[in-house]
C-alpha cells in the first residue's frame, strides 16, 4: 500500500497495481483509502466485513468513491452493447457472475508525504475520459479532490458516488449528527431524533442491517458529524456539492452515508468536486 502521514495520522491508499487484489468493478483505483490510523488509539474506519483482513472487493473497505455503471433503476451508463466504461476502474463486460474488468485503467502516480495523485486515460465502448484523484492530509484533515474530463467525442451521463464506512462502537452502534432539514422515510431501520440518527436496533454480521434514502439535502451540500468513542468531536464528513440523492447504510460492522451526483458532461467538458474528512483529536491527548 500506499501511505501519507503526519504527527498525527497515516493514511494507507491502496496501490493501483500492487493491490489489485483488493479492487472489483464497483469501486475506482486511483485514491481509493483503505484505513485511517489515529497514533493513538488505532483504525478509524470499518468496512462491510469488519476485520476480515481480505474482504470480497465488491464490499470493499475504508473510504472508496465510484462512477457507477447503471443508475438505481438499472438502467446502464456508458455501454455499448456488451462493453462498459467507467471511469477510474476500466472497460467493463458482463460475465456468468456480473459485471468484471475487462481491462484495468493505467494510472500514473505523483507520491509525496503528504499529498498524492493519481492520474488516469482510457476509452472504451466509445467514450473516453480523464480522471485526476487528489488526496490530502494536512494535521487531521484528509481532502480527497476529483476532476473528471470528457475527452471523448460523444456526451458522457454517469452518476458519481462516495461509500465512506464508519466504525461502530463498541455496542455495535452508531449516532450521527444530521442538519434540521434531514428526514427519513417510514419503516427505514433508522431513527431520527432531536438530528441524531441511529440504527433502529442492534444489527448482528455483514448480512443483517438496513438501508434507505435519507431527504433533506435537495439544496444544500452535505456536512454530517458521525460519532467516535476515540474522538472528540467524531469524524466530520462535508462534500462541497449538492448531493443529487443519499443513501444511508448500516450492518453489523459499519455505518455509510453515500452523497450521489448525476454528471453530465458534454464533449470536453470538466467536473471538479472535494469530499472532506476532519477526525477530531483523540481522546488519548485531548
Amino acid at each position: 500500500m500506499l501511505h501519507l502521514a503526519n504527527d498525527e495520522l497515516r493514511i494507507d491508499v491502496l496501490d493501483p497495481t500492487a493491490d489489485a487484489a483488493r479492487l472489483g468493478p464497483r469501486f475506482g483505483a486511483g485514491g481509493f483509502v483503505w484505513q485511517v490510523h489515529d497514533h493513538h488509539i488505532g483504525p478509524l474506519l470499518s468496512g462491510p466485513e469488519g476485520p476480515e483482513p481480505a474482504p470480497d472487493p465488491f464490499n470493499g473497505h475504508g473510504l472508496p468513491e465510484a462512477c457507477r455503471d447503471r443508475s438505481r433503476s438499472g438502467s446502464p451508463w456508458l455501454w455499448q452493447d456488451e462493453v462498459g466504461f467507467a471511469p477510474g476502474v476500466g472497460t467493463l463486460s458482463r460475465g456468468p457472475d456480473g459485471v468484471r474488468i475487462a481491462q484495468s485503467c493505467t494510472w500514473h502516480l505523483d507520491i509525496g508525504p503528504h499529498r498524492v495523485e493519481f492520474r488516469s486515460q482510457h476509452a472504451a465502448a466509445g467514450y473516453a475520459a480523464e480522471l485526476i484523484r487528489t488526496l490530502e492530509l494536512k494535521d487531521r484533515r484528509l481532502t480527497s479532490h476529483s476532476r473528471l474530463t470528457n475527452t471523448g467525442q460523444q456526451p458522457m451521463e454517469l452518476e458519481w458516488f462516495a461509500h465512506p464506512f464508519f466504525s461502530l462502537d463498541a455496542a455495535g452502534e452508531v449516532a450521527v449528527e444530521l442538519p434540521s432539514t434531514a428526514a427519513l422515510p417510514a419503516d427505514s431501520g433508522f431513527t431520527l431524533a432531536a438530528g441524531i440518527l441511529r440504527g433502529e436496533r442492534r444489527y448482528l454480521g455483514k448480512d443483517d442491517g438496513a438501508f434507505t434514502l435519507l431527504a433533506g439535502f435537495e439544496s444544500t451540500p452535505l456536512d454530517v458529524r458521525i460519532h467516535h468513542a476515540g474522538l472528540a468531536g467524531g469524524i466530520r464528513f462535508q462534500t462541497d456539492f449538492v448531493p443529487s440523492e443519499c443513501p444511508i447504510w448500516m450492518n453489523g460492522f459499519t455505518f455509510s452515508i453515500e452523497p450521489y451526483q448525476r454528471l453530465s458532461l458534454a464533449v470536453g467538458d470538466r467536473r471538479e468536486w472535494q469530499l472532506t474528512y476532519d477526525f477530531g483529536h483523540s481522546q488519548a491527548t485531548a
